[in-house]
């Protein structure tokens, strides 16, 4: 299908646009920008590049999309935003390309939904199906893996990861690697509450599987042992459970202490 540009938008000499992409009102599309088929965007958007959007993603209105990074090292350098396919990013949403000391790419996945004022800093790594609410906000070099939800107004400091499955509540502030499948709550700064049972019974999580993740967050959490003890508890339970073995995995990758 035809590419569709309202007559107000602006769309750069160098800018590739897919099939049935949909450009509108006051949108402006810079020259270093790929995008896939299906695409949409609402009122005033804006993209800038190196920028790569793939299929069916939908941007509602005043998006700032591939804007330089907010560093202030960043001198210039070619550094790019990648973006899967099917995300929806709802208004002023903004999303930083990387920086050249970061590793110079910002990577968002598929299947996102991003809701009004979100903030993606550069250089973050952003898996598939995550939900952030109105207002979250990710500082520079976060990772953040799939099925992750950040309620409203969630912050979370510059080289954090959150594991897989996790859940952030709303007004939490994040300044420690938080493992796969934990429920953080709102104390200050914020504090493991538990993990994310709801959530994961909702992805098809057997009684069993939620049992041992329980088992793991006790050893890590509530037992109130030293991080090494906890380490050492979580090898023994993770010769029965992938999904250990992930929290283990998650704990050991890590340069920053987690959240406790």
């Amino acid at each position: 299908m035809a590419v569709k540009i309202h007559p107000t938008a602006v769309v750069e000499s160098g800018a590739r646009l897919g099939e049935d992409v949909r450009v509108g009102p006051m949108c402006y599309i810079g020259p270093e920008v790929e995008i896939g088929d299906g695409t949409t965007f609402g009122t005033h958007c804006s993209v800038t590049g190196p920028t790569r959007i793939g299929r069916e993603n939908r941007f509602v209105g005043h998006c700032a999309v591939g804007g330089e990074p907010q560093d202030k090292k960043y001198r210039g350098e070619h550094v790019e935003l990648e973006i899967g396919d099917r995300n929806t990013f709802r208004e002023f949403v903004t999303l930083n390309r990387g920086t050249g000391s970061g590793g110079g790419v910002t990577r968002i996945g598929s299947d996102n939904w991003l809701l009004a004022y979100t903030h993606i800093a550069h250089d973050c790594v952003v898996g598939n199906h995550c939900v952030f609410s109105n207002n979250a906000t990710l500082a520079g070099h976060v990772s953040v893996g799939d099925h992750v939800i950040l309620s409203g107004f969630v912050g979370v400091h510059q080289f954090c990861r959150i594991g897989a499955h996790a859940f952030i509540g709303m007004g939490a502030f994040v300044n420690g690697d938080v493992p796969p499948f934990v429920m953080v709550a709102q104390e200050g700064y914020g504090r493991p509450r538990g993990i994310n049972a709801e959530g994961l019974k909702r992805r098809g999580f057997d009684a069993e599987r939620i049992s041992a993740i329980k088992r793991a967050y006790r050893a890590l959490y509530v037992a109130g042992i030293p991080l090494e003890e906890a380490r050492t508890k979580l090898m023994e339970l993770a010769v029965e459970s992938a999904d250990v073995r992930a929290v283990l995995e998650f704990v050991d990758s890590g340069d920053r202490p987690l959240l406790r």
